[in-house]
């Protein structure tokens, strides 16, 4: 069991330190348990809620951060975002450039496309950072609060995004933010949600929280796009064996019937 600790430890120090700050051992930051509509053996994605994430990706996170491993097509299929393909394709024209080799020139994206790598200032790229920060021992150390309460890649991402407090400090000449969700307490990222970033369709609410749980949301269905085909997958394989279980017991029972009560 303590092997089992140690090593916990030692891959969320990794991860911590992956993303540029400081980290003091021991301080695993404080990830509030978010409610996602995901969550759960029955939870699918809001499709709204991913469309809206998306737009704050797209209006502010992409000026830093990629999304080298999603292709916009994928913004068409069913479970996630769910556009009509006029509007996956009007969405990648409008939204990015790609370079293209042949062409030696730069030319709008299209649906076959992935989203661009974003490296010019060294953030790291977002399309598997949810699924990074789920990882089985969960953010307090503990597989079963991650089974239970649901806790992991998405609610790690929306408490580092609410978790700025406002005091900055200067390290090596480095500027550092307080955020009580990052480990160490310290990041080199500065806030880049203040609440009404985005101006949403239809008035919802854009206030800090909840456009950091709808990027949160969206950038964990770029890390686990097939998360709903493998919960439908799960539940059949459970029922099957519980048949399958039921099945046997029954036909054990038939088959020795008859020697177990020979004597009888």
């Amino acid at each position: 069991m303590t092997m089992f600790k140690k090593l916990a430890l030692s891959t969320a120090m990794a991860l911590g330190l992956a993303t540029g700050g400081a980290f003091a051992a021991g301080d695993m930051g404080h990830v509030e348990d978010y409610s996602f509509s995901f969550e759960g053996p029955f939870g699918a994605f809001d499709q709204d809620q991913l469309q809206r994430g998306l737009q704050v990706y797209t209006e502010v996170c992409s000026a830093c951060h990629g999304l080298r491993y999603v292709p916009f097509r994928t913004l068409g299929d069913e479970g996630g975002p769910h556009f009509s393909e006029d509007e996956v394709r009007a969405y990648a024209e409008q939204n990015f450039e790609i370079y293209d080799e042949e062409l030696e020139d730069f030319r709008p994206a299209i649906p076959t496309d992935h989203f661009p790598v974003n490296d010019g200032v060294g953030a790291p790229d977002l399309s598997l950072m949810a699924k990074a920060r789920a990882g089985f021992h969960g953010p307090y150390g503990t597989g079963l609060s991650q089974l239970f309460n649901g806790m992991g890649g998405a609610e790690y991402i929306a408490s580092i995004l609410t978790g700025y407090t406002g005091e900055e400090k200067v390290e090596a000449g480095t500027t550092f933010y307080e955020n009580h969700a990052f480990p160490g307490g310290w990041i080199s990222m500065a806030p880049p949600l203040m609440g009404e970033d985005v101006e949403y369709n239809g008035g919802h609410p854009n206030s800090l929280e909840n456009e950091a749980k709808d990027v949160a949301a969206f950038l964990m269905w770029t890390a686990e796009p097939k998360m709903m085909a493998r919960k439908q997958a799960g539940f059949a394989g459970v029922i099957f064996l519980a048949v399958l279980s039921v099945l046997l017991y029954l036909t054990n029972k038939r088959i020795w019937r008859p020697i177990k009560h020979k004597h009888d």
